[in-house]
């Protein structure tokens, strides 16, 4: 196994998730790989915490990738989380994502968690996604 293609997964993630439309239309540019110091847009996207296995065999290296991408929205209720929830997944599941380093074999949704949190009652989704890389 080679946790190489990592970096390449969550570039591809981003850059999809950056030119889908309708993510555009509910976000705009507010996604992000690393969350800014200071002060954030009401709504935004956020890549989160990743865990990696190998999933290698006679025909090469591989790995499986579980990965988090989380909606954090300040919107009274749900929905507008849902909303844009709904948009990442449909942009994710099932793309054809070009790595610069292996290849994107599948990408399916795994499941999600939506509650509220922080002081300022905001409601956040973390949906969780798995990808299988060929790193040979």
């Amino acid at each position: 196994m080679s946790y190489g293609s990592a970096a390449a997964l969550q570039a591809a993630v981003y850059q999809r998730l950056m030119a889908d439309s309708a993510v555009d239309a509910l976000v705009g540019s507010a996604i992000y790989d690393a969350v800014p110091p200071g002060t954030l847009p009401d709504t935004y996207v956020s890549l989160g915490p990743e865990d990696a296995r190998d999933r290698s065999d006679k025909t090469g290296a591989g790995a499986e990738h579980d990965f988090t991408v989380s909606v954090v929205t300040d919107a009274a209720g749900f929905q507008a989380a849902k909303d844009i929830a709904g948009a990442v997944t449909d942009a994710l599941v099932g793309a054809e994502l070009i790595l610069a380093r292996g290849r994107l074999v599948d990408l399916w949704f795994l499941r999600a968690r939506a509650r509220r949190v922080g002081a300022a009652d905001q409601r956040r989704i973390d949906l969780w996604f798995r990808a299988r890389v060929d790193i040979s």
